[in-house]
């Protein structure tokens, strides 16, 4: 997936009308633990806490300039994603309703009906809740927004350009940068910006040990579902591949690699400790993917990204009693 100058410029005007670009530091304390330079993009300082939001800007600016017609759109999320097009759609003028699954982070759940969305509990996992709101759409017509769409990676492609021009001005461009793996709007952006910014680095995709589908269907060559059972990384809780992220997976990523549960609570806790900021676990899954592969990349320089801080207050005092 490619963009032209004009396409990333649009997105970054839309983006920068609600919020400044995020920073990106390396760390002292990360880098010694690490034994490597460690830089960190932080989308976990954004106005919804995660870098879904500029997805949602992006994709509500186009929809309303090609489908002025839509006054209704609905999606399905884990919690990120949906506060992104709750924030997005009242901004345009719309109406949105979000689906999420039963359980779901409370918290998360609070943020969006504060943003004014309809919340609808269905389901046991996300697929599930994907596979209703998309009924509702049919039945309602109502605008459905999927959790991987070209207008959505255009805008999250901004928060990896403003990485990648930071540390080029900065001469210290990454070895490799660790990108979580959700849906792929991440890894999609991610791949999009390092070709738009000219950095040569490699791309390491991280999923969860407790949701492979990404992981087994990038071996396979072919979408495969998997079973998601994460406990803490649920913007990570995939159980059915997009086939087009899946494809940019394969053709941009150098690596694959799955982290557990219990290596992502270890990195809440290092982003804790050595930099005072909170993340979800799908928000340090590439702090956990780096420490996991710390001794390959010894003496050089490392790229990952905060990419969300909604936690809720329960889970992440139970993590911290776990150090």
């Amino acid at each position: 997936m490619r963009f032209t100058p004009e396409e990333i410029a649009d997105a970054q005007a839309n983006v920068y009308a609600l919020m400044p670009p995020t920073p990106q530091y390396a760390w002292p304390l990360l880098s010694q633990r690490l034994g490597c330079r460690v830089w960190v993009k932080h989308e976990n300082h954004t106005p919804t806490g995660a870098f879904k939001v500029r997805g949602g800007m992006t994709y509500m600016s186009s929809l309303r300039q090609q489908q002025p017609q839509v006054r209704h759109v609905i999606s399905a999320t884990r919690g990120n994603h949906g506060q992104s097009i709750g924030l997005a759609a009242a901004r345009q003028g719309l109406s949105a309703t979000i689906v999420v699954p039963h359980g779901n982070s409370v918290e998360k759940n609070a943020a969006m009906r504060a943003l004014g969305v309809r919340l609808v509990e269905h389901g046991d996992d996300f697929q599930a809740a994907a596979e209703h709101a998309r009924a509702l759409a049919d039945a309602d017509g109502m605008h459905m927004i999927p959790s991987f769409a070209r207008e959505l990676v255009r805008g999250v492609c901004t928060y990896w350009i403003e990485f990648f021009e930071h540390v080029q001005r900065a001469g210290n461009v990454p070895d490799v940068v660790f990108v979580p793996l959700g849906m792929g709007s991440g890894f999609a952006a991610a791949a999009a910006a390092r070709a738009h910014s000219r950095v040569d680095c490699r791309l390491v995709a991280v999923v969860s040990s407790h949701a492979t589908a990404y992981l087994d269907s990038w071996r396979a060559g072919r979408v495969i579902q998997a079973p998601a059972t994460t406990r803490l990384a649920d913007g990570m809780a995939c159980r059915a591949p997009d086939a087009e992220a899946l494809a940019i997976v394969q053709q941009e990523a150098d690596d694959v690699i799955a982290v557990s549960d219990d290596e992502v609570a270890q990195a809440m806790r290092m982003f804790y400790t050595d930099t005072h900021n909170l993340a979800e676990g799908a928000g340090a899954a590439a702090l956990a993917a780096a420490w996991q592969q710390r001794e390959r990349w010894q003496g050089r320089t490392v790229g990952v990204t905060l990419s969300g801080g909604n936690v809720d207050a329960s889970l992440f005092a139970e993590v911290l009693s776990q150090s």
